[in-house]
């Protein structure tokens, strides 16, 4: 996936629900910190964009996911003209380390603004650790071999993801702890 790819994630995403804002929690996020020419191959390869909605409640915000995907997701007619779909998500899929919301990396150009120009569209992506731990606690090859490649890429720091894996919420510590063991193999 590319950048503009992400941007227009974005906007048709905040189109979709009629909202100023999203948050990308899926592995594209890295995009929002890094184009897509810095990035390793294994960064990039999904074709998908998880989009958070933003919303009072977790309902509300499921409620909006269910509409992104309705519109975008996977084999919609948006996925097959665009060669990617928008995954809607809600705040039971990732495991975010404490503060991930005071660390959001803003992505908002004229490629993110409705073809007006107006209104303008925001994204704000996982910071790059953030976005690892939320990886590693899935607890899968493709995301350990995504956080693989930034590691190899010097792209993240190690000691970072573990600090941020230790403060994930109670119902993934499991997974945390597993990811922490990952981790010290690797390094």
């Amino acid at each position: 996936m590319r950048r503009d790819q992400l941007e227009h994630a974005i906007r048709t995403a905040c189109q979709i629900i009629g909202h100023p804002a999203v948050i990308v929690v899926g592995s594209q996020s890295i995009l929002g910190t890094f184009d897509e020419e810095r990035l390793p191959a294994d960064a990039t390869m999904s074709l998908e964009v998880d989009i958070l909605p933003i919303a009072d409640s977790n309902s509300e915000v499921a409620r909006l996911a269910d509409a992104i995907e309705g519109v975008a997701g996977e084999f919609s007619p948006f996925e097959e003209m665009h060669g990617f779909s928008i995954d809607g998500v809600d705040m039971l899929t990732s495991a975010l380390p404490a503060g991930w919301r005071d660390r959001l990396v803003k992505v908002s150009n004229a490629n993110t603004a409705a073809p007006s120009g107006e209104p303008q569209f925001t994204g704000w992506c996982l910071d790059k650790e953030d976005l690892c731990v939320a990886k590693l606690c899935a607890l899968r090859e493709k995301d350990q071999n995504f956080v693989d490649a930034l590691l190899r890429a010097n792209l993240v720091e190690t000691k970072l993801i573990e600090q941020r894996l230790h403060t994930v919420d109670e119902r993934f510590r499991s997974n945390a702890l597993r990811a922490i063991e990952w981790l010290s193999a690797f390094a």
